[in-house]
């Protein structure tokens, strides 16, 4: 009986010990990063920690895909909302500044840069059109998300200059978000030509708050002459700032060279700094900065003709079926400013890595 009854114990408590690692094994740890395509909305979700970092969208209402829109690790949203969500205070210019986004003014003739669904169609003939191709690899764990896609640069009736395979790696160190990307670009059945132009390569369009305060309205020309109105606005709240790895700061920034421009400001009480480095191995390095108080903030290496008043002259050229590569990364750092010592150490980690 009590041999029985020692056996019956036995059995309970190794079925008990069993269904206990059965639930631990079972139980998994969600990852820090998550990686989501939807393709009917044609877009890519990326999370950290369980909120929205940014995405990659392609829509056909915009003529390249972008990520859009970027946050800090609070949640806060950095870059402008108009046309695509728009905000109270927002300018309403240039509808082609969404997001975050790669292209140029110049290729071939055409202009990549300033395309936008308000070109009329008599002059659609002098623009050209990214185009998503493919999300080749998704990943995402605790460290980073890495998204791997290819697009491509067509003309206006439909066939391709050039192939763009792009890397993003998405990652979170403290309260900085970065978004590492290498991007690809393969000339096709022809020669490319990168004309100088001042419209490129890698932009993004700011927040209100972080841009430059304005105190009167401005005029801007782009290289088909199409000029844009930028009004004068309440400057409540608009506190951003640009820095550059020379030293050189606020509208002064922009037309010259440097390494990296770190753009401080605050939204609320949080402080940000917004931040592209460039990187040694980039054609035109280091970069010059297309960086506009108003809100737009880009890298164009390509552009040297304009930036240096014709003392500098790079018109870059592919051979058919030549590559080049492009390597950036962009930093959202919340509850700081950067110091120029801060940034200076991630460039160099930047560097020397891949």
């Amino acid at each position: 009986m009590i041999k029985n009854i020692r056996s019956i114990a036995a059995f309970l408590l190794s079925a008990l010990m069993l269904a206990g690692a059965m639930s631990l094994s079972s139980f998994k740890k969600d990852k820090r990063f998550t990686i989501t395509a939807n393709e009917a909305q044609k877009r890519v979700d990326i999370t950290v920690d369980g909120k929205p970092f940014t995405s990659y969208i392609y829509p056909e209402e915009l003529m390249k895909p972008v990520l859009y829109p970027l946050r800090t690790s609070k949640g806060t949203l950095v870059t402008r909302g108009w046309p695509m969500d728009p905000r109270p205070g927002e300018r309403i210019d240039h509808p082609h500044h969404v997001g975050m986004w790669f292209n140029y003014g110049n290729v071939n003739g055409l202009d990549f840069w300033n395309n936008s669904t308000a070109i009329p169609a008599e002059k659609k003939s002098a623009f050209g059109t990214i185009k998503h191709v493919s999300v080749n690899k998704m990943t995402a764990d605790d460290d980073k998300a890495e998204l791997e896609v290819t697009m491509n640069w067509q003309k206006p009736d439909g066939t391709s200059l050039l192939r763009e395979d792009t890397k993003y790696i998405f990652t979170k160190e403290g309260e900085q978000l970065a978004i590492e990307f290498l991007t690809k670009l393969t000339s096709l059945k022809e020669d490319v030509s990168f004309t100088d132009n001042k419209e490129g390569l890698l932009g993004i369009r700011v927040a209100r708050e972080l841009e430059h305060p304005s105190d009167e309205p401005q005029k801007f020309t782009d290289a088909n002459g199409i000029a844009t109105e930028v009004a004068k606005l309440n400057n409540d709240g608009v506190t951003g700032k640009y820095l550059s790895s020379e030293g050189i700061e606020g509208d002064s920034v922009w037309g010259t060279r440097g390494k990296w421009v770190n753009l401080n400001g605050k939204i609320g009480n949080e402080l940000i700094s917004l931040v592209i480095l460039d990187n040694p191995q980039n054609v035109g390095y280091p970069t010059y900065w297309h960086a506009r108080g108003y809100g737009l903030f880009a890298a164009n290496p390509l552009g040297q003709k304009e930036f240096s008043k014709g003392k500098e002259v790079l018109n870059y050229k592919l051979k058919a079926g030549q590559s080049v590569v492009f390597k950036y990364t962009v930093l959202i750092n919340s509850g700081s400013n950067l110091s120029a010592n801060e940034v200076n150490k991630r460039f160099m980690e930047f560097s020397h890595t891949r």
